[in-house]
């Protein structure tokens, strides 16, 4: 397992992942910004919590992903 297999820009799951991360980081700095009511809160650190666990999903299968055989 390489750090360096993570960045494959020619990949749709790269940019999945780097979007599900910038969302997540989004969602818990308005999580911790504004004084949302109760469930509203709830709901966005639900998203928050379920973007990174996918974006951290899809960079652990962009790390161990076997290169292709030439």
């Amino acid at each position: 397992m390489k750090l360096a297999r993570l960045w494959q820009p020619r990949n749709p799951a790269f940019w999945l992942m780097v979007v599900l991360n910038l969302l997540s980081t989004l969602l818990a700095w308005v999580a911790r910004s504004y004084t949302l009511a109760p469930l509203a809160m709830l709901v966005v650190i639900g998203f928050a919590i379920g973007n990174a666990v996918y974006g951290v999903r899809l960079m652990w299968l962009l790390v161990r992903d076997d290169p292709p055989v030439t």
